[in-house]
């Protein structure tokens, strides 16, 4: 009797270790801040972060995060879908060597909303104005994606503004026409095109499970992967939660599937701050409007850092799947071209990260500024 009530006991302990552990990973998992918002509260205000508001002649807004004065200023511009938070990562360590100046621009977090606005050349010059009027000093610029192009365009129109320039994994010349129709960032942007055009009543999210070209990634292996991994378990979600962004509970944040579905936020939807309008300028390539990439380019004065990411598992060694659609935002003839029109470049490249390095490779993003700084500053 004895003995079978240690058996049964052992069971129960042993049932018990499993739930609780079941129960911490799914808290762990639901809890986790895929998009930053909490980096004020968990550690920003302590670090000496306030938040801001820049206001322009014509009423446009730029919301942004300042630090405190521990260096030369740094202008950091994030990539398209997110916003200033998904610097979060490297905050804390940049803000420790220099006066950190991180921005929302136009159709993204807590800026303006004009689509007239939504324009390389028209945001652009409002980063100008936001150097000369709010930073008001010589300014380290680095840029994400979208906000690589960007840097380059303020850097190579207010050279006497910039110290030195990063271009972090930008999707140099793989956005013209004839050549950003095989790439999987535009036909993203397609399909927020697509969506705005169509008369359903669904929501983005719901429009995107059927329609992203992400399918045909997950898929590559297996026929069934998008399905039963992606589609199906956003579906259930949102049929008890309508109107919320999918989160599943045995997703761990490695894995990156909750944060496939964080970045289809938006305003259309009421459950983010990214205009699909924004997307939209990209599909139809009215963003580029008097953006000539190549003269820019040239243009740019400033020591400058290229940072490229490596082939992913799925394509390496190519950047390009069996389709022949770029899954990156340049390939290696891209970034060499870059490199080759800069008149102070340097290639930083090989990094093991999807796109978003600062957020992947944290450490190895911080020292790549650092290292310019010192480069920089070193008589």
């Amino acid at each position: 009797m004895e003995k079978k009530f240690k058996y049964m006991l052992a069971i129960g302990v042993a049932i018990l270790t499993v739930i609780v552990a079941v129960c911490v990973f799914a808290y762990r998992n639901m809890n986790d801040d895929i998009s930053n918002e909490k980096f004020l509260e968990k550690e920003g205000y302590k670090l000496g972060f306030t938040e801001n508001v820049a206001k322009l002649a014509d009423r446009s807004e730029f919301y942004y995060l300042e630090g405190p004065d521990n260096g030369p200023k740094l202008l950091l511009l994030h990539g398209q879908q997110v916003n200033c938070y998904d610097y979060a990562k490297v905050l804390p360590k940049l803000s420790k060597e220099f006066h950190v100046y991180a921005l929302d621009y136009y159709g993204h977090g807590k800026s303006s909303k004009n689509p007239d606005k939504y324009k390389a050349v028209k945001i652009g010059n409002d980063l100008i104005y936001f150097l000369k009027n709010i930073i008001k000093e010589e300014a380290y610029i680095a840029g994400h994606s979208s906000g690589a192009l960007l840097a380059a365009y303020v850097s190579a129109k207010a050279p006497d503004r910039v110290i030195a320039t990063v271009l972090e994994d930008g999707p140099f010349f793989s956005t013209l026409p004839g050549r950003a129709e095989e790439t999987i960032s535009w036909l993203g942007f397609k399909t927020m095109y697509d969506y705005l055009e169509q008369n359903e009543v669904t929501t983005f999210i719901e429009y995107s499970l059927e329609n992203d070209y992400m399918q045909e990634v997950f898929n590559a292996k297996d026929p069934r992967a998008w399905d039963m991994l992606v589609k199906e378990p956003a579906l259930k979600y949102l049929d008890k939660h309508p109107g919320e962004i999918p989160k599943i509970w045995y997703y761990p944040p490695k894995l990156g599937i909750n944060t496939l579905y964080a970045i289809n936020a938006n305003m259309q939807d009421g459950n983010g701050d990214y205009d699909l309008r924004f997307g939209v300028s990209f599909y139809d390539f009215s963003w580029f409007d008097g953006f000539d990439q190549e003269e820019i380019l040239k243009n740019i004065k400033s020591p400058t850092l290229v940072m490229h990411v490596a082939p992913n598992d799925l394509t390496a060694p190519s950047y390009y799947d069996k389709n022949g659609i770029l899954l990156a935002a340049m390939d290696e003839i891209d970034a060499r071209k870059v490199v080759n029109l800069l008149a102070k470049g340097q290639y930083l490249g090989g990094y093991k990260s999807d796109h978003n390095i600062h957020a992947d490779l944290p450490e190895e993003y911080v020292q790549a500024l650092l290292d310019l700084k010192g480069q920089i500053e070193s008589p």
